[in-house]
């Protein structure tokens, strides 16, 4: 029986954790456990509680993230939280609620380090598997634009435009300045949709025609528009509204 299970046993849950904060033996403890098993082996309050470093008044670190994932609701609902939401939890101040969203925003961009430069784009489902965990959290659009080169390969991922809950806008004459700087022989438009529902609007199917028809004038092709959903996408190309790989 671990010392957590066994003081749960004998008293009240707030109890058990203010023992457990000085008596948990060290093999038990999650910062041990990290550096001797590898972060893998930690659980989702145990990797939180590292993170948060120490606990408040009353609350240790490893009940404060607890109370964190349950109002969070998911590990999803946590990187969408604002530090507003995240400071309505008691025991979460200014730097613990920055030291949440820096944690959230590096595992962001560590999912989209150059290590997709030169990634060759050969079905929908390759451009959705670079972008979905970026786009799938958000609560507004962004509209991004995949630069390739004449293999497909990507050069660059360039964000264009940042809506709101209503929308976003693209204009044709930004969207190929930065592809002609580049020097791409073709493109992928993408965004997502905030509901988590990526079928695309009329306004959706309207801005891809007009962009394809703007890229075909440039010798620029239009490859597709993928729009990115919850764990979801829909590409316009494999719908027949686009001509593409």
């Amino acid at each position: 029986m671990s010392t957590v299970t066994k003081y749960a046993a004998a008293g009240s849950v707030a109890e058990a954790d203010s023992v457990v904060i000085r008596e948990l033996p060290a093999h038990e403890r999650p910062r041990e456990r990290l550096l001797n098993e590898g972060a893998q082996a930690l659980s989702n309050r145990e990797l939180l509680a590292i993170l948060l470093g120490s606990g408040a008044q009353g609350k240790s670190a490893l009940t404060l993230a607890d109370h964190l994932l349950r109002k969070a609701e998911s590990l999803r609902g946590l990187a969408r939280m604002d530090v507003e939401e995240l400071r309505e939890i008691k025991g979460i101040g200014l730097a613990k609620a920055a030291q949440i969203k820096a944690a959230v925003e590096l595992a962001r961009r560590i999912a989209l380090e150059p290590g997709y430069l030169r990634t060759a784009i050969r079905h929908p489902g390759d451009v959705a598997k670079l972008l979905m965990d970026d786009l799938r959290n958000l609560d507004h659009e962004q509209f991004k634009l995949l630069m390739l080169d004449t293999k497909h390969r990507v050069i660059k991922i360039e964000t264009l435009s940042v809506g709101d809950l209503s929308g976003t806008l693209v204009h044709p004459r930004e969207l190929f300045k930065a592809v002609i700087k580049r020097s791409s022989a073709a493109v992928i438009l993408v965004h997502n949709h905030p509901s988590g529902d990526p079928e695309p609007s009329a306004d959706d199917i309207e801005l891809t025609r007009r962009l394809a028809a703007g890229g075909k004038l440039l010798g620029i092709e239009v490859l597709d528009h993928i729009i990115i959903g919850d764990n979801t996408y829909v590409s316009l190309k494999q719908r027949g509204l686009l001509n593409g790989f």
